[in-house]
């Protein structure tokens, strides 16, 4: 076991509960740390879904305009060290542990979750680095996220619906609170989706916020080669896109207020190339075409009904799926109805927030459309016999949530497929 993963067994333990929404612990320890703002500028995405889909858009285009730039983003698939980049590559080991260390001779008595642990050693280590951008990824709500540490230059929520009822609750007008809670006075304030609810914008004008809104400030609008872009005299031809439109609409915004915009050809070449691992990933298994989502809430699996709509399929469409318990596994499942022919659920041994084998496969008998739902041992099992039962022209979809897809690319990267 290496340094870095005796550390986080050793976070996973610190606090009495996993989540623990709140800026006073996480605040007090930065201070002792004379912590600062952690880039020149600072982005920070909130949101239900199409947050990573954001700074990952934000990162990519900074980058190619010749800023140095630092992401932070949860959670990760293979490696804790996804989490936190600088200038598009994970930081090593030996810069994450040592952030850690010094977390740790800061925080005294004060107790902190991992994820506060660890959003300290992101902005530790973006600091010390010096870089023209940090673009920060809430974790969860908004307000009292640990990232909210942060005054944000700019902040974006990317899109607002149900989930994390039971930290967020299942009123969508308080969760568009929550999520505006990253918005600061006189500082731009982005919101991705032109439906949010009204809260969202409420706060941004109660905080003072500059609010630039989808569908009224900027637009998005898909034309026969890709997509046309504008904001106030700006206007993009962007190509087709890899990663969500709205996603990818409010990180150009901000850059554009950021006055941080490429080129527009190299925003075109960027953009045209763009992907994400897990979001609407396709690779191959046993010969067969396979799709990876990380899709955890109703409104991304309607997102990813419409992507499948949109993508070429001869065959059929099998589907593999696991998730949390604390999910509403119907909702997620309810989009797909349709597309799916042929359905399977595994279990995640391990994972305490798990659902059963007898829970997934309850909520897919309630939705499915026909035929029986194959309840697999293992994530594993189920994809290399769906791949072996498969014609050439079929597709296989693997989601759930982030443990579903990380176990499919563990296991190409074990078979030298990947990562």
């Amino acid at each position: 076991m290496s340094e870095l993963e005796r550390w986080l067994q050793r976070l996973e333990k610190l606090h009495p509960s996993e989540i623990d929404l709140g800026l006073d612990r996480i605040r007090a320890v930065a201070e002792r740390l004379a912590l600062g703002k952690p880039a020149n500028k600072v982005i920070t995405v909130a949101g239900t879904n199409g947050k990573g889909s954001c700074v990952a858009a934000a990162g990519a285009l900074l980058r190619a305009a010749g800023y140095s730039v630092g992401s932070y983003t949860s959670p990760h698939l293979l490696a804790f060290n996804e989490r936190i980049r600088v200038n598009g590559e994970c930081v090593g080991d030996v810069e994450i542990v040592a952030a850690f260390e010094a977390i740790e001779a800061a925080r005294g008595e004060t107790s902190l979750t991992y994820f506060e642990y660890t959003t300290l050693a992101g902005l530790l280590i973006f600091s010390n680095a010096g870089l023209d951008f940090a673009v920060l990824e809430v974790g969860l709500g908004g307000r009292l996220d640990a990232v909210n540490l942060v005054d944000a230059d700019i902040g974006i929520v990317t899109s607002v619906d149900i989930d994390h009822v039971d930290w967020l609750g299942d009123d969508i007008e308080v969760i568009g609170r929550e999520k505006a809670g990253i918005f600061r006075a006189g500082k731009f304030a982005i919101i991705g989706d032109p439906h949010a609810p009204a809260s969202v914008a409420q706060v941004a004008k109660e905080k003072g916020a500059v609010l630039y809104q989808a569908g009224k400030a900027f637009s998005m609008q898909p034309v026969a080669d890709g997509w046309h872009w504008h904001l106030n005299d700006l206007r993009l031809a962007l190509p087709v896109l890899q990663l969500p439109p709205a996603s990818v609409a409010s990180a150009l915004a901000a850059l554009s207020l950021a006055a941080a915009l490429p080129e527009p050809a190299v925003i075109h070449s960027v953009l045209a190339g763009l992907t994400l691992p897990g979001r609407c990933q396709q690779v191959e298994v046993l010969g067969r075409r396979v799709i990876l989502d990380v899709g955890h809430n109703p409104q991304a699996a309607r997102y990813l009904a419409a992507w499948l709509d949109s993508s070429d399929c001869k065959g059929r469409t099998f589907a593999l799926f696991a998730a949390m318990a604390d999910k509403d596994l119907t909702g997620l499942l309810q989009p797909l109805r349709e597309q799916v022919r042929t359905w399977g659920v595994a279990p995640l041994p391990g994972n305490p927030r798990a659902a059963t084998l007898e829970q997934l496969g309850s909520a897919v008998e309630s939705v499915a459309v026909e035929g029986a739902c194959h309840r697999f041992g293992s994530v594993r099992v189920g994809l290399e016999q769906f791949c072996r039962s498969m014609a050439s022209e079929d597709r296989l979809l693997v989601f759930g949530s982030f443990f579903t897809v990380a176990e499919v690319l563990q296991y190409l990267r074990e078979r030298g497929q990947g990562g």
